[in-house]
């Protein structure tokens, strides 16, 4: 049982020329440390302690050929889309009607944290699934994050320019007439975007966290605490919870969102410091219980940070943030919800708000709550194992959530 629908794109391979990585390995060999005594505990940021056995490992040890012969072993596209390059990873579906699917990743993901997912939801008769739910897997690269190389020509890119096209690619280029999306961080807002603009062309939309579309809207939107008060009456652990949340992500978004190009200018020449800024969010956003390698192992994380290197990406992927604000969301009809298409959300207790608990109170939280208002919801979920990454952290919960988001929707 395979996929009818006529795929009308050759595939391409990966490969980074050896020249980068030569060069890649040239700088981690002159890697300066800086200062930073007492920071064994992560306290102020990551130790250079960690950073430099990670370095001497992607120096010495690591070897992308390897990734790169994983990642190959899917189909991968470059193509055009209204003048912008764009990569996309996809595996055909197997099954009496599979539908074509489009999964986003966010920052600091790349399109390879889909990869334990691609598998259970093309084939998931060969996962213990029932073939009926397979999809047709389009998984891309958010232009400017990875392949097929840096990002030029598109200054303002931002999630909903990135709808658009998206949108393009998969009925114009693939020639779907219908289709679903899928995406979490970033990725997460593409697709409410494409399942409040083009919701008539969607079977439906999954995502994680449940962002509003104005999220990154208004004069202070770089301000992750959105100005909540720290009062003496509050509970202590309400208390801690804001500042826990705060710690995990307000350096993260006001610097992305008011400092990103000055930044880059030394992650774009430093590897070291690149995997530094990278690391302290996939340890800080990630369920490891205090040990970042029990969910990332170092091999996946100098992939991740591998393929920001050699695209040399990470000033244009973090230019969505500062692009959302400087070029805000406007609603494309004035309907309610505003996501009109059926929508699916995955929680993780990981990330509760301040004075939720566990998972039921999670998702009663976000149905009593503002944010519940934006969606058309059929389904909402939450999981007590995983944290932003809920894709590569708890794959099983995003496949069997996604599926029942679309069961009944087929044609």
């Amino acid at each position: 049982m395979t996929v009818s629908h006529a795929f009308p794109l050759e595939p391409v391979s990966i490969r980074v020329p050896g020249e980068v990585l030569d060069d890649l390995r040239a700088r981690l060999v002159l890697r300066r440390s800086p200062v930073d005594e007492g920071n064994e505990d992560w306290f102020y940021g990551v130790p250079d302690g960690y950073l430099r056995e990670l370095v001497a490992y992607w120096r010495d040890g690591y070897d992308w050929r390897v990734a790169e012969a994983a990642i190959n072993a899917h189909e991968h596209y470059e193509v055009s889309v209204a003048g912008v390059p764009v990569h996309f990873m996809r595996k055909a579906g197997r099954g009496p009607r599979p539908i074509p699917l489009i999964l986003t990743h966010g920052w600091p993901w790349t399109f390879w944290h889909w990869s334990k997912v691609i598998g259970p939801l093309a084939d998931p008769g060969a996962f213990g699934g029932d073939p009926a739910d397979a999809f047709d897997v389009i998984v891309p690269s958010l232009p400017g994050f990875g392949f097929p190389g840096p990002l030029t020509g598109f200054p303002e890119v931002n999630f909903w320019k990135v709808a658009d096209l998206w949108h393009v690619l998969m009925t114009e280029v693939l020639g779907y007439e219908r289709y679903g999306a899928g995406g979490c961080d970033i990725g997460g807002i593409v697709s409410s975007q494409l399942g409040h603009k083009y919701a008539d062309e969607l079977y439906g939309v999954h995502i994680g966290s449940g962002l509003p579309l104005d999220f990154f809207t208004g004069p202070r939107a770089w301000d992750f605490a959105r100005n909540r008060p720290l009062t003496e009456d509050q509970p202590a652990e309400v208390r801690a919870r804001i500042v826990e949340l705060d710690r995990r992500s307000a350096s993260h978004l006001a610097v992305h969102m008011l400092d990103g190009a000055t930044l880059a200018h030394g992650l774009s020449d430093s590897p070291a410091g690149l995997l530094a800024w990278l690391l302290e969010r996939w340890n800080a956003w990630s369920d490891n219980g205090g040990d970042v390698e029990s969910v990332f192992t170092r091999d996946d994380l100098l992939t991740h940070a591998t393929i920001y290197w050699v695209n040399n990406s990470i000033a244009t992927s973090m230019r969505y943030y500062a692009n959302a604000n400087r070029y805000p969301w406007v609603p494309a009809h004035d309907r309610v919800p505003v996501v009109q298409a059926p929508v699916g959300v995955t929680l993780v207790t990981y990330e509760n708000p301040p004075g939720v608990r566990g998972a039921d109170e999670r998702v009663r939280a976000f149905l009593d709550g503002p944010q519940a208002g934006w969606f058309n919801h059929v389904n909402v979920s939450a999981h007590d194992r995983g944290g932003h990454f809920i894709p590569w952290e708890n794959p099983e919960a995003w496949v069997g959530d996604l599926r029942r988001t679309f069961r009944g929707r087929r044609p």
